[in-house]
């Protein structure tokens, strides 16, 4: 099976190729450095004729980023996946695409099953949620992996609070799952071998690290890091981009195990690794648009 994997300069394209890499998997990288600049009618161009599976590892896990460039991230969450999906519909490839919990508004006492419904409080759910409908109707042959909280992100938020000396407001009333990139690629790269196997499980799935945790706990976990500064100041409360956080997004990710026999991994398993590819090696070379 020729797969192509569509993916920015952040981590997970590089440990997504690697481990694909180490497969008996015909894999191509499609480099998207900024998707303003890509032409959406031009994607002929750049996908090869003989693909078998887009994979579209675009992970957009930032409600604030959605906020602060809306253009980008709209169409990096929605013109771009619409736009492979169209290509993939008139060519009969298939389709891996990747959503996050933002399409829930939190206010289900427990947590999310795949197949409920999205109610999203925050733009980047709108587009997401919006994008996941798109797919459906446009492929039959699709897999929407909707994942748990980016553990990067808050590791960022961590490193560049202790880098100016100011405090972090984490809410603790915000409860959900993070997840490793790490983690994130394995499951991924699971899916896809059993695709190549011809496991006919198209739908959407949901997978996050085990064992749900609030913002501010995630913060203290994050904050026994090697290389974190002990004098953190870590406060409870809701700052303006706390706003953009549901109050719950915990995921049940069953369906997943059930299909695939993927099952969770503890996120804590994952932050030493997660700090160290925040460093990051050289970005992987590929075609880009």
């Amino acid at each position: 099976m020729h797969v192509l994997v569509v993916h920015d300069y952040g981590p997970l394209g590089r440990v997504l190729l690697e481990q694909l890499r180490a497969t008996s998997l015909q894999v191509s990288p499609l480099l998207v450095s900024n998707t303003a600049s890509v032409d959406l009618a031009a994607l002929e161009s750049w996908i090869p004729a003989d693909t078998d599976l887009i994979v579209n590892a675009l992970w957009l896990a930032d409600p604030e980023s959605a906020q602060e460039r809306p253009d980008d991230v709209k169409r990096a969450a929605l013109s771009l996946p619409l736009a492979l999906g169209e290509f993939a519909r008139d060519r009969n490839i298939a389709m891996l695409q990747l959503s996050t919990c933002y399409i829930f508004d939190g206010r289900k006492q427990t947590a999310y099953i795949a197949s409920n419904p999205g109610q999203p409080v925050n733009q980047l759910g709108v587009w997401q949620w919006e994008c996941e409908q798109g797919l459906r109707g446009l492929l039959t042959r699709h897999i929407i992996l909707r994942t748990g909280w980016s553990l990067g992100r808050f590791i960022r938020k961590v490193q560049a609070s202790t880098a100016a000396g100011t405090r972090l407001s984490l809410p603790g009333r915000c409860v959900g799952q993070p997840l490793a990139v790490t983690d994130l690629a394995r499951v991924m790269r699971a899916i896809i071998q059993q695709l190549d196997c011809g496991a006919e499980v198209w739908g959407t799935y949901q997978y996050a690290g085990s064992e749900g945790i609030s913002l501010y706990e995630l913060g203290l976990a994050i904050a026994g890091l090697p290389g974190i500064p002990e004098d953190l100041h870590l406060v409870d409360e809701v700052s303006g981009w706390g706003q953009l956080e549901p109050v719950n997004t915990r995921l049940v990710c069953t369906k997943i195990r059930n299909t695939f026999g993927i099952k969770q991994v503890p996120w804590r398993v994952g932050l030493t690794d997660e700090l160290t590819l925040l460093k990051g090696p050289d970005p992987v070379k590929s075609a880009s648009p």
